[in-house]
């Protein structure tokens, strides 16, 4: 089951908030509202999936983290939640990327005459790679002593299964979410909020995220040598703002729907496409991925205490797992390498000498280095991606005579393309910041034009809701994009 789908948003949605506010909550405890949400999300779960999937890491974390909490003798400490990181790190790998590397060691073999030899493994298990995160936060943070050990197993159930973040994220630290375990509130103003934020990211991936997808699919599948310049740059600007409204659509929904629930959970994009560089970037985009590498990988292997040249070297390799986090292929590895090296450079100078440039520049090298980096991420080979970006710098081998710019850029896409952009700025809250001060700059009326400003503003949120429903009727929108990473 999936946020976008009809038997999320007309079923399993309204049902799950109809029993929870049914519950009650005997002594303001909301432990009964608690064990409703795991039920609820393991229901979620096994729409897709064979619950024993999700149940086996919640079962072994919880273990391990009740024995790292229990035991006092530091060494025994230390060697528990080691190899609670080393087995949740191996259920990932073996789930994620064995046949990568099966596939990898294959091809080394037949390149020395040896024989080829196969493993085929079952599908990826959904949100396989957040549970995983989420597991090793949960035993770390006790280890720190950032969290208290008294979570119980109902809340690490409810912790390591809530359904709104357990696909995609945002990646929530144990030590955040334990706090809301007991005592917890929703207010009609939390309802509201949360309902908007949901149609919002319906909206985002529906209608603008949905429509890029079908460009950018179209361009992506062409010849390489029919490819123009023009035709390259429209799809790789299009997949640059398909997967922004389409990640940052799915955050919209699962903070809204944490909200419903009373859980306040991390933002997890702060408009990336601002920035001036890539470490801006990065303290925007996927920024509850970005400080969980930054805690439990850069700080644990030195950060910059021993010195720059290991604190260069230590930003590789975070950065570089941090793309082969994204899935198993060489073009995810390289792309966090990609990302790994242009941070080092603004480390050791660039970003000192980007400082004193015209701020528009600025913006150019940062989008272009974002740009060429998700044509890197989109590919499905890194000989596609070279092919690709050779046409991109206008070395195209072939003519483009058959697949000429017209035939993508249509009335629709323009209009998305426009859209798209503005909901990649702070100008559309800007203009809602705007707007909502208007009453108070009319001494005489302000209250009446503020019901009309409310009144408007509930109606928009239905044209969008029913808007994002047609194009889900329609069938022509594609899943989540970090569903399957």
């Amino acid at each position: 089951m999936l946020f976008s789908e009809p038997s999320f948003l007309f079923f399993f949605l309204p049902l799950t908030l109809l029993v929870y506010f049914v519950l009650p909550q005997p002594g303001g405890k909301s432990w009964l509202r608690n064990v409703w949400l795991v039920l609820a999300s393991l229901m979620f779960f096994l729409w897709r999936e064979k619950v024993g999937l999700l149940l086996a890491p919640i079962l072994i974390n919880y273990g391990l983290g009740v024995l790292v909490g229990k035991t006092r003798t530091k060494s025994f400490k230390k060697w528990t939640v080691g190899f609670a990181v080393t087995l949740n790190l191996a259920i990932l790998v073996y789930f994620k990327y064995a046949n990568f590397f099966m596939d990898n060691a294959s091809g080394l073999s037949q390149f020395v005459h040896g024989p080829a030899f196969t493993l085929k493994l079952i599908s990826l298990p959904l949100g396989i790679s957040f549970l995983t995160f989420h597991g090793l936060s949960y035993v770390i943070d006790i280890y720190r002593g950032d969290a208290p050990t008294d979570g119980g197993f109902l809340g690490t159930m409810l912790y390591l299964s809530f359904f709104p973040k357990l696909i995609a994220g945002p990646i929530v630290r144990y030590q955040d979410f334990v706090s809301q375990l007991k005592s917890r509130t929703v207010t009609r103003e939390d309802l509201a909020i949360g309902a908007q934020r949901i149609i919002v990211g319906l909206a985002k991936k529906t209608i603008l995220a949905g429509t890029f997808a079908l460009t950018v699919d179209q361009i992506f599948m062409l010849p390489l040598n029919q490819l123009t310049t023009g035709i390259a740059w429209l799809g790789a600007i299009c997949y640059t703002l398909q997967l922004y409204l389409d990640f940052s659509g799915y955050s919209d929904i699962a903070i809204g729907l944490a909200r419903m629930f009373g859980f306040r959970i991390m933002e997890n994009f702060n408009y990336p496409y601002i920035s001036k560089n890539i470490t801006e970037f990065w303290r925007r985009w996927h920024i509850s991925l970005s400080t969980w590498f930054r805690d439990y990988l850069f700080f644990p292997l030195g950060a910059n205490k021993r010195g720059a040249t290991r604190g260069y070297l230590n930003l590789l390799i975070v950065f570089t797992l941090c793309g082969f986090w994204h899935g198993a292929n060489w073009t995810f590895l390289l792309w966090g390498l990609w990302q790994g090296v242009f941070l080092v450079l603004e480390r050791v100078s660039l970003g000192r000498r980007m400082s004193k440039w015209w701020t528009p520049l600025q913006h150019g090298y940062a989008l272009l280095v974002m740009i060429v980096g998700w044509v890197l991420f989109r590919s499905i080979s890194v000989t596609f991606c070279l092919q690709y970006l050779k046409a991109m710098a206008g070395f195209a081998e072939g003519a483009g005579v058959e697949y000429h710019f017209a035939m993508f850029l249509d009335t629709r896409l323009e209009l998305a393309l426009i859209i798209g952009v503005a909901a990649s700025t702070p100008i559309l809250p800007k203009i809602k910041t705007w707007i909502s001060t208007l009453p108070d700059k009319r001494p005489n009326g302000g209250e009446a034009l503020r019901r009309c400003l409310a009144v408007g503003s509930l109606a928009a949120l239905c044209a969008l809701f029913l808007v994002s429903s047609m194009f889900i009727a329609a069938g022509t929108y594609n899943p989540f994009l970090y569903f399957k990473f």
